[in-house]
């Protein structure tokens, strides 16, 4: 029986460790028959090493979505290892600490314009840079945190991600006609190095299980990773501008 992903060409971006979401999609998609290449920033050594512990290693890219040279290159590189592209995963967020954590009023435009590029700007930023190999369309997959209310803490991530959840709206009707599909997984809290960095990140969490319909495991990405490989696949596809929201339902409810 051949997997979900069977024959797919998927580009992974924003795995930092092997708690990662964007490492357990990584996985998920090689389970499912993917070929996957990875992309990382900074410690790029670190990444690597991390891509060994796949199923099968994958290579790694460098790219740092604010660095022109980075986006142009980007379709030469990814031929070194594959013919194209039938599908994205963009995990890639960031913002200063003035952002997170710190009096909402005081975080200054500079670390909020850093924010917005690189939480948000980059979606656009990585779609066009990727189209050349996505000639035969495909699915474009953004990692969100539900940004239709204001979460404690979170503040200017949380309006960059306002900002994520509008440009992939934008992006679905500017790609549809090319065949590509661009939507988001909103997931719930799971415990990462990248949530961990997050100041009242704790309490963010805590209770979550309890409020979930269906329950919730920090310590378990799994649900997440196999909701990103449904969504890369070829089972949703009349889906495109859309939010899947993968919180054991705590969307759902008014408390």
């Amino acid at each position: 029986m051949s997997g979900l992903l069977e024959g797919k060409r998927i580009l992974v971006t924003g795995v930092i460790t092997d708690a990662s979401i964007a490492f357990h999609a990584a996985k998920a998609a090689q389970e499912q028959g993917a070929e996957v290449v990875l992309t990382g920033f900074g410690r790029l050594s670190l990444v690597e090493r991390i891509a060994t512990r796949l199923p099968k290693p994958a290579p790694v890219l460098e790219l740092d979505v604010s660095n022109a040279e980075h986006l142009e290159t980007l379709p030469e590189r990814l031929r070194q290892h594959v013919s194209g592209l039938d599908g994205v995963l963009h995990s890639i967020g960031y913002a200063p600490p003035s952002c997170l954590g710190e009096p909402f009023l005081d975080a200054p435009w500079e670390d909020v314009a850093t924010g917005v590029e690189i939480s948000a700007y980059s979606l656009k930023s990585l779609s066009t840079a990727v189209l050349p190999l996505m000639g035969e369309g495909g699915s474009i997959v953004g990692m969100d945190f539900d940004a239709r209310v204001a979460w404690p803490a979170y503040n200017w991530m949380g309006v960059a991600k306002a900002a994520l959840e509008s440009t992939s709206r934008y992006l679905a009707r500017e790609l549809g006609p090319q065949g590509i599909r661009v939507n988001l997984v909103s997931a719930g809290p799971v415990r990462t190095m990248a949530a961990k960095s997050i100041p009242g990140f704790s309490e963010l969490e805590a209770g979550w299980g309890d409020r979930a319909p269906l329950g919730w495991d920090v310590n378990d990405p799994t649900p997440v990773a196999k909701s990103i490989c449904a969504v890369l696949s070829d089972w949703l596809p009349a889906t495109t501008g859309s939010m899947i929201m993968v919180d054991g339902g705590v969307h759902s409810l008014g408390i």
